[in-house]
């Protein structure tokens, strides 16, 4: 309850700048602003993740790390979105709605299903996901699925406050200096 009652002032308090960020999509690529994805939540119950569009209307619904480096589908304004992990402030809403803490294992997406089995294996499904976790502060897009369990797993076997003090530092640290982004 407190982590949605902080995830609706956190949103009452970042309402100017998701306006701005509205305006810089919209003149970018009109509507709509919210990108709106299937995710695994708890128990793998699928729920929709809600982000900033950062990428060209009818872009392919797949994980980042399988784009094409070629294609020219993220927005100008896309880019400086990514970077600073801004697209991801919309999830306060998936907080509020109670489908994610701000700290947990990534939510994987529904289409994602070795990531999925090998979360099975170690009862990550089982817990809620989060906007941030262990696995996005070692690394991010650059681990594979099987690092990401690893670091998943280490999480919710050493899960306490301190662990998740550090990993609110590392978040920023990491967004500040824009650590572990391929996009």
């Amino acid at each position: 309850m407190v982590s949605r009652i902080i995830g609706l002032l956190l949103i009452i308090l970042l309402l100017p700048l998701f306006i701005v960020i509205s305006l810089i999509i919209v003149l970018d690529d009109g509507f709509p602003i919210i990108f709106i994805q299937k995710r695994i939540g708890k128990n793998k119950k699928t729920f929709n993740i809600y982000k900033f569009r950062t990428m060209k209307k009818n872009t392919k619904n797949i994980a980042t790390h399988l784009m094409e480096r070629g294609d020219n589908i993220i927005l100008k304004s896309g880019h400086f979105i990514r970077k600073y992990s801004i697209d991801e402030l919309p999830q306060a809403i998936n907080i509020v709605f109670g489908n994610m803490n701000f700290i947990g294992p990534r939510p994987a997406l529904y289409n994602q299903k070795k990531l999925i089995q090998l979360r099975d294996r170690y009862n990550i499904n089982n817990i809620k996901p989060g906007i941030t976790g262990w696995a996005q502060v070692n690394g991010r897009d650059s681990l594979s699925s099987e690092e990401k369990v690893k670091y998943d797993y280490e999480y919710i076997k050493n899960k306490n406050f301190k662990l998740n003090l550090l990993i609110l530092y590392r978040t920023l640290f990491n967004v500040f200096f824009k650590k572990n982004v391929s996009h």
